[in-house]
């Protein structure tokens, strides 16, 4: 990978390192699946990181891209998250992706697609949606191998 998309590489290995923390409990465990996330400034300083915490904190929206998102938010001291960049593991679902829209994101770099339930392009296009508000910049596959892997080892693990 060469050029734009590469740049994210760096910010996709700190993702990572949020979700192999979670692979890593699941093997004493812990059921999260291993997602990670975090939020870039325009700089592209980290402002925010999370990982999957829906069982551990019993809590349906837990999900990585909303924990990354909610920590950006207190470390920039607003909702408002203009001119930043989410950078997750796995393709974000519905809920996900209605979160950037609502926080301003300007981007979305991910690994890993989600034909099951991905919001940013493969099974809905939430993000370009004109009646929800100005589109998302949205960049796919960064990692991708690597970001799936994990996943799958995650799934093997549990069956």
């Amino acid at each position: 990978m060469t050029g734009y998309l590469a740049s994210f590489e760096p910010a996709m290995r700190e993702a990572l390192a949020e979700a192999t923390a979670r692979s890593n409990a699941a093997t004493t465990g812990d059921a999260d699946v291993p997602v990670g996330a975090v939020v870039l400034d325009g700089a592209g300083t980290i402002i925010g990181r999370g990982h999957n915490q829906r069982e551990a904190a019993c809590d349906p929206t837990a999900h990585a891209e909303l924990v990354a998102l909610r920590a950006a938010g207190q470390s920039r001291g607003s909702w408002r998250l203009d001119g930043c960049t989410l950078v997750v593991t796995l393709e974000p679902c519905t809920m996900c992706a209605g979160a950037l829209l609502a926080g301003r994101l300007a981007r979305l770099v991910y690994g890993a697609a989600d034909p099951r339930a991905g919001a940013a392009g493969s099974v809905w296009d939430v993000l370009h949606d004109p009646r929800l508000g100005p589109p998302v910049e949205v960049r796919g596959g960064v990692l991708a191998a690597e970001c799936a892997s994990l996943l799958h080892a995650f799934f093997a693990r549990r069956r």
